[in-house]
């Protein structure tokens, strides 16, 4: 933003369906956005204009929105568009004072009229690894068969001006185009219900093109599609396929080159490429003869743009040691992350084998400690061939790891080895800051737990054999991840998931994509994320879109669990039940179920008003919920049967009790915390409410003491042992019982991160009115606690907003941004309400400021839109409990 302070409203950060100048998209009317900003406070929009036009036809007009009169707007949907066309669009905008300014973006529309055929090698000619090995150099017996290469020739006659390649695998593939990469997506195309649907990509390719002759090569791998998927043993074929195939169309001068019999293929030299089990590359082998490719159907009706943004190298991670260990060389690269090796390895003679094993810690005498891997092997090979030097480096597996041990090299240093960060390409949204080092290592972790775990769906872990989209890991974590980064497109793309694998009576899985031999559906607070998830995101990012999208499969889904319990009370299993998942104090299942049954019935009513509709059933259902949930599970004392913090906070937080009973259900679950140290002894379900349900009814010291903890359970414990990411469990590590249960015991689960929500919202106070849609009326109101200072800033969908305070030598110092079309309720804490200041002036005197009232310690003001700076008496440090 610029320091010109005569600087006026404009628009900025253009999106379409929530990336940057996307190629390819498939959405019908597509979702055209932008932000606002100006150094003039009190700058508000007043109407906009969106114009769009086709770069095919000389940028011809194709859609006008005219002058519309909305200060609330800060998107359009466009019209509906020719496919394979590039598009200009240009947004005006017009301030109070009739001053305007524009911006404008590009986007591309996808393909819908495929005549490519699906094609592979030959399966029949398929070796596995455990085939007889030249050479007696030794590879693990896990029924894995090379990756395939597949490639065209061609003829361009003349230097292209627009060429675009769409492509898609079942499997992962990466494709070449005259020996130069084409795109920078990693584990393309991501990971769908192959069943239902299959992402593929667009890329222009235009630059690659050259007159004469070219090459088209892809290599295609077993992914997701055919290769080890989840925490079944056997070979994951059974799940979804049994042989990696290819699609692909160039498009280019009117000629299409598409996937057909005329392809060549042949086996890869490297032996085997599995994401669980890791990679083995084999430089002795030499390449197979070209032979015809397999046709093996031309069925493209499951064939859909990408939604999400795609896997990325988003980082490279230098080794931070590198010591001789028992056998051979441990590698610390300082954090957990979900990724791949690079490797050059020096000294190599023919047959010689390099291993590459990986793991998210060490044992106690320093070996690397892959217990918690369960039947993953996460071991990349190298064997080698005649170069004395190679570089290393997997493209088709990923891994969750801090350390690698290296074996059968004599020599490595620290400049040999590099950690490649692997994630899904979600921009970064915030940033947060306080002066509590532990504090900000814990945001630090939170935001890594989410880097490592966003790797094409929403997975739990990224170590061991699992790596699953579960449901109510996203939904609790949901509201941190919206603050860490834009995460829209993602979770659209996944939502189509979550709806995909939905039964046809209406039960939600408890993961998506769907996979056979997990469990699946039904799980309360699990499959309710189908309800949850299309909520929050709404009110995060404004779009009604993502209801429209869900409503229907919301609809479904609670009044499949109606059917199955009509006294209101679930009690009926309609699926497997987690509970309060890894909590210290179990709740009753009941009060769980029946919580979250009230929740998803409220939200589905209150969408459907969203969308017009006029059913008020699910409202209805959801009051005479919170009925029988009060007459079953409360006493008159307001104790909710099991008296567990997880029992209390369900009920607190989803409005599930008279205004009579709350008081009386704060002060027990006040109760509960201090006893416990004060401490957390909730699981997965009740640990992203317990900071805000404290906070909202007046207990921010509580939530503050909660947070400074460093003994287990809690969120700094970890950090005494090193962790640079959230673990699943509470005690994964102990120093009386070292390693928890290997079977469950992931160092890299975001899910106990969720209280990073809390660290924008309530230390920070950056937060949106609980009626607020997309940010346009903020609510600023940090809890300070015993810190210093805190600040955390957003870049929501209207534009920047922040709130940043100190308190140095008895004075707060507040500072607050307010995106033009917005305003903000703000509270400032302070000993003083009478001497608060904004920059030189009493604060009653500064523009855009209006006094609301005084509470205890609190001065409450509503602003306008710009950028305020406080000034108070600062109040004291609240002490612990």
């Amino acid at each position: 933003m610029t320091d010109d302070l005569t600087a006026t409203l404009a628009p900025y950060g253009l999106r379409c369906e929530h990336h940057v100048a996307p190629l390819g998209i498939g959405t019908q009317a597509p979702l055209l956005s932008w932000r606002l900003r100006s150094t003039r406070r009190g700058d508000e929009p007043v109407s906009y204009r969106v114009v769009v036009t086709a770069a095919s036809s000389g940028d011809e007009t194709v859609w006008d929105s005219g002058e519309v009169a909305d200060p609330a707007a800060v998107s359009v949907r466009g019209p509906e568009l020719a496919p394979r066309t590039r598009y200009h669009w240009q947004v005006t905008v017009t301030s109070a004072d009739e001053l305007a300014n524009s911006a404008g973006s590009w986007f591309e529309t996808g393909h819908d009229d495929w005549t490519a055929s699906w094609i592979t090698h030959d399966p029949s000619d398929v070796d596995v690894v455990d085939a007889p090995d030249e050479g007696a150099v030794a590879l693990p017996d896990h029924g894995l068969r090379p990756p395939v290469e597949l490639r065209r020739e061609f003829t361009v006659r003349t230097t292209p001006d627009n060429a675009r390649l769409y492509i898609t695998a079942r499997g992962l593939y990466e494709a070449h185009l005259n020996g130069h990469r084409v795109g920078d997506h990693e584990l393309a195309p991501g990971w769908t219900d192959y069943r239902d649907r299959v992402d593929y990509q667009t890329h222009d390719v235009t630059e690659l093109l050259q007159p004469g002759d070219n090459l088209l090569e892809v290599t295609v791998a077993d992914g997701w599609w055919s290769g080890y998927v989840g925490f079944d043993p056997r070979r994951s074929g059974a799940h979804y396929g049994t042989f990696p195939e290819l699609i692909a169309e160039l498009h280019f001068d009117g000629e299409i080159i598409g996937t057909d019999g005329t392809w060549q293929s042949r086996r890869a030299t490297t032996r085997y490429a599995d994401l669980l089990m890791g990679e083995c590359h084999d430089l002795r082998r030499e390449p197979e003869p070209w032979r015809p490719a397999v046709v093996t159907g031309d069925d493209h009706t499951r064939l859909t743009p990408a939604v999400a943004p795609p896997v990325r190298v988003t980082e490279e991670l230098p080794a931070k040691s590198v010591a001789p260990g028992e056998n051979g060389y441990i590698v610390d690269f300082g954090q957990n992350v979900a990724g791949r090796v690079r490797l050059t390895a020096r000294g190599l003679h023919p047959g010689d084998r390099v291993v590459v094993r990986h793991g998210e810690a060490l044992n106690i005498d320093g070996t690397l400690h892959t217990d918690n891997l369960r039947t993953a092997e996460a071991t990349d090979i190298l064997v080698a061939g005649a170069e004395a030097t190679v570089t290393f480096e997997p493209r088709f597996t990923y891994h969750g790891f801090r350390y690698a041990e290296v074996t059968g090299l004599t020599e490595l240093s620290e400049n040999d080895i590099t950690a490649v960060v692997l994630g899904s390409d979600t921009p970064p949204a915030g940033e947060f800051a306080c002066d509590d080092p532990a504090i900000q290592r814990l945001h630090h972790n939170i935001q890594w737990g989410q880097r490592g775990n966003f790797v094409s769906v929403p997975t739990d872990c990224p170590q061991r054999d699992e790596r699953l989209g579960w449901l109510a890991d996203a939904q609790v974590f949901l509201p941190t991840a919206c603050y860490n980064a834009d995460v829209a497109a993602f979770f659209a793309g996944w939502l189509r998931e979550v709806r995909g694998a939905q039964s046809p009576d209406g039960g939600f899985t408890n993961v998506a994509p769907k996979l056979a031999g997990v469990a699946d559906e039904g799980a309360p607070g699990w499959a309710d994320a189908g309800v949850l998830i299309p909520w929050h995101l709404y009110r995060t990012y404004g779009d009604e879109q993502v209801l429209t999208d869900n409503l229907d499969a919301m609809v479904r889904w609670v009044d499949f669990v109606h059917r199955h319990n009509p006294d209101l009370v679930w009690r009926h299993k309609v699926g497997p039940h987690f509970a309060d998942w890894l909590a210290l104090t179990p709740t009753p299942r009941e009060v769980v179920a029946t919580a979250y049954f009230a929740r998803s019935a409220e939200l589905t009513g209150r969408a459907a008003a969203v969308l017009g509709e006029e059913n008020t059933h699910h409202l209805n259902l959801a009051a005479h919920i919170r009925k029988t949930f009060v007459e079953t599970f409360t006493t008159e004392r307001g104790r909710i049967a099991g008296d567990t913090q997880t029992g209390y906070l369900l009920a607190l937080a989803f409005e599930l009790l008279p205004d009579d009973l709350v008081p009386l259900a704060v002060d027990r679950l006040v109760e509960l915390v201090t006893d416990a140290g004060p401490a957390v002894t909730t699981g997965f379900l009740g640990v992203s409410l317990i900071a805000p349900v404290l906070d909202q009814h007046g207990h921010p010291d509580l939530a503050h003491a909660l947070l400074r903890r460093t003994e287990p359970p809690s969120w700094l414990y970890p950090l005494r042992h090193n962790a640079t990411t959230i673990w699943e469990r509470w005690d994964g590590y102990t120093e009386e019982a070292g390693f928890q249960v290997p079977a469950m015991n992931s160092f890299n689960h975001y899910a106990l991160g969720s209280v990073g929500e809390w660290l924008y919202r309530g230390v920070a106070g950056l937060d949106q009115a609980p009626d607020s849609v997309g940010y346009r009326d903020l609510l600023i109101r940090p809890r300070l606690g015993r810190l210093g200072r805190a600040s955390a800033r957003y870049e929501s969908v209207r534009g920047t907003t922040s709130s940043a305070w100190s308190r140095v030598d008895g004075v707060l110092r507040m500072d607050v941004s307010v995106p033009p079309g917005a305003t903000a309720t703000v509270h400032v804490p302070t000993a003083d309400p009478g001497g608060v200041r904004e920059r030189d002036l009493p604060v009653r005197e500064a523009a855009g400021v209006r006094v609301v009232h005084v509470e205890p310690g609190t001065l409450v003001c509503r602003l306008t839109s710009g950028t305020f700076h406080f000034t108070a008496a600062a109040p004291p440090p609240q002490e612990k409990p």
